[in-house]
């Protein structure tokens, strides 16, 4: 995992690494959660590398401690321009706890996946202490943890409201979504001396003033008043209508800016910058990452996350499907930025090159890995949607779903000399691949569909219906579960024509807003008649930013303020995700005993093997081992 490449081809992260550039002072010093790894997947690499380009100098504090006398955040004393914080490439309290609030005992960020390196509210923690160490010096943040709590937010670990994040940390600017853009007009505006007080009217920015100060004049853009904290904190209804806006205004191509009073002071959003060109985000991606750890992490072990990504590409970011439970498309915006082929291209050749690559490529993919290249056929129209997905409840007419760029790219990267097998590990939108829902495809999809089966899946191919009941689905904005059987058939057809045996991997959510107990017996009983026993489920996770969050905290749907079910209490979200394990002989007297108090008894014999059948199997197999043996 580690080279013996000189200590100047990482970004410094010592003093004596600060030293050996021969430099006296520091531009910018950037503070993570997440160790330093220096790949394009790892954001404050990113981050670094952008600053790096602008002919900065800059240093990074990857997990400082913030226990001790604080000596981390001291070492390299106090920037010239300013400190940017991220919490890393999580929230914080997403990486540190499980969906039942249980500690995490690893970190997959830190070397030796080991815990503790960071704390819970990263961002406000090393926030409040650089301001107390440095009062004067600003302090910008950014990443997922900072982005998704931009406003008024739900927090599923302290269960209350809190403030937008600026409030609670002290920060004095806030980057959200991809910061590359907003990043590269704060350093030009910065080096022709606007004083960072002044850095009020920059797109995808968002800052707060006091409430009797003027708003900063922007002619071009108009604004939207959300409810204030405060009548958030005494009105569920007022919080759960803010979001409708919030969502929106996010993936707008002409977004308002969103104010919103906190106390005596008001939050200001600045509408977010148009989708990065494909010069854009090849610039981002070509930068010199080395994209190895830092050598100091050598004697600690492995970084976990990186194992994961180490020779993986990136082929393009956002997600047009607007699920209701997820964050890609709050941070990463619904609009599909895509590299060239040529940079990617460049990219699989570099990883052909690293210490141990043995020729195969761990995923070619994005946020959802079909939606390369996808965009509006008349970007007019887009300039006018208002909605958060693309493909839901139906596949927008506007939608370009060709799958044909992928392809080509695929049998481009099975051509370089140096790749054995490049597999598609991120997830695939099978909605995308199947007549019955995406009727406005190019009849690419049959030629990807083989493609991707006979060449890209290694082993097993992961998809997410997440539920099969068709209220539920609605409230996830996910199709309905009948498409899934129709891609099942199809993903079968070209598995047994090749004479492949590649298990479909699908992944459940239990306990989602909308799911009732029947629901999911209903789903236990479905996924068994096609065969599947269930390993990839999760239990809901509220995280800021989401639909499903909103409808947890409040009971409303943001939408349309209507009351939706949700399981909240420890034992009803047990006895949901109960029926993914039917198959486990222990489950079975409380699976028996829920259907029959649920009124359906009638899935007792599709669920559970009666003991008479149980016990023929376990004689048949019992004989089979013993003639193994003879």
């Amino acid at each position: 995992m580690f080279d013996d490449r000189p200590l100047t081809d990482w970004l410094p992260i010592t003093r004596e690494e600060v030293e050996l550039r021969g430099w006296d002072d520091l531009d910018v010093i950037l503070i993570s959660g997440d160790a330093y790894v220096d790949h394009p997947a790892f954001g404050s690499a990113v981050i670094g590398r952008i600053l790096e380009s602008e002919g900065l100098r800059v240093a990074l504090l990857p997990q400082p401690n913030w226990q001790d006398d604080l000596r981390d955040f001291k070492k390299f004393g106090a920037p010239r321009l300013f400190f940017g914080v991220t919490s890393g490439c999580m929230d914080s309290m997403v990486n540190h706890y499980t969906a039942g609030k249980r500690k995490r005992s690893t970190d997959a960020y830190t070397p030796g996946g080991q815990a503790g390196f960071r704390p819970d509210y990263a961002v406000t923690v090393y926030t409040k202490i650089l301001k107390k160490l440095y009062p004067d010096v600003p302090v910008l943040i950014g990443g997922i943890e900072a982005s998704l709590r931009r406003v008024t937010h739900y927090d599923y670990w302290a269960d209350k409201l809190f403030p937008n994040i600026l409030e609670m940390s002290g920060a004095d600017l806030l980057v959200y979504g991809m910061g590359e853009l907003p990043l590269r007009e704060i350093i030009r505006l910065l080096k022709k001396g606007v004083p960072f007080s002044s850095l009020t009217t920059i797109p995808q920015t968002g800052l707060q003033r006091p409430a009797a100060e003027p708003l900063p004049v922007n002619k071009h853009w108009e604004d939207i008043h959300l409810h204030s904290h405060d009548q958030c904190l005494k009105d569920k209804r007022a919080y759960a209508a803010n979001f409708k806006h919030v969502e929106q205004e996010s993936n707008k191509v002409q977004a308002r800016r969103i104010l919103q009073r906190v106390g005596p002071n008001q939050l200001i959003i600045n509408p977010p910058y148009p989708p990065m060109s494909e010069e854009q985000i090849d610039a981002s991606f070509d930068l010199p990452y080395t994209r190895m750890p830092h050598p100091k992490y050598k004697k600690r072990g492995s970084v976990p996350a990186y194992e994961m990504i180490r020779f993986s590409v990136n082929m393009h970011r956002g997600c047009f499907g607007g699920c209701s439970f997820c964050t890609i498309s709050a941070h990463q915006g619904k609009f599909i930025a895509s590299r060239s082929e040529e940079s990617i291209l460049r990219e699989v050749d570099v990883v052909t090159k690293m210490p141990d690559f043995k020729g195969y490529i761990s995923d070619l993919g994005g946020p959802s890995a079909n939606m390369y290249r996808m965009k509006g056929k008349v970007q007019e129209i887009c300039d006018r949607c208002v909605s958060p997905s693309c493909i839901h409840p139906v596949i927008c007419s506007n939608l370009d779903t060709s799958h044909k760029p992928m392809t080509e790219l695929y049998k481009k990267v099975d051509a370089h000399p140096g790749v054995k097998k490049a597999y598609v590990g991120s997830g695939i939108r099978y909605d995308l691949l199947v007549d019955s829902y995406n009727k406005n495809h190019d009849g690419s999809l049959d030629e990807y569909m083989e493609q991707v089966v006979t060449r890209h899946v290694c082993g097993r191919l992961k998809v997410a219906p997440e539920h099969t009941s068709d209220a539920t689905l609605r409230i996830m904005r996910k199709p309905s579960f009948k498409h899934f059987h129709e891609f099942k058939k199809r993903y079968d057809k070209i598995n047994q024509k090749h004479g492949l045996n590649q298990p479909l991997i699908p992944y459940f959510i239990s306990s989602h807003p909308g799911s009732q107990m029947e629901d999911m017996a209903n789903l236990a009983a479905e996924t068994k008649d096609m065969g599947f026993k269930l390993e990839q489920v999760q239990d809901f996770t509220p995280t800021p930013m989401t639909v499903a969050t909103v409808i947890y905290y409040s009971g409303l749907h943001p939408y349309t303020l209507q009351p939706v079910y949700t399981p909240k209490s420890p034992k009803d979200k047990r006895d949901q995700h109960l029926f993914f394990f039917w198959y486990k002989q222990e489950n079975h007297a409380i699976i028996r005993q829920k259907l029959i108090q649920m009124d359906r008894a009638d899935l007792i014999p599709k669920l559970i093997e009666e003991k008479k059948r149980h016990q023929k199997r376990e004689i048949v197999k019992a004989r089979r081992k013993h003639h193994s043996r003879k």
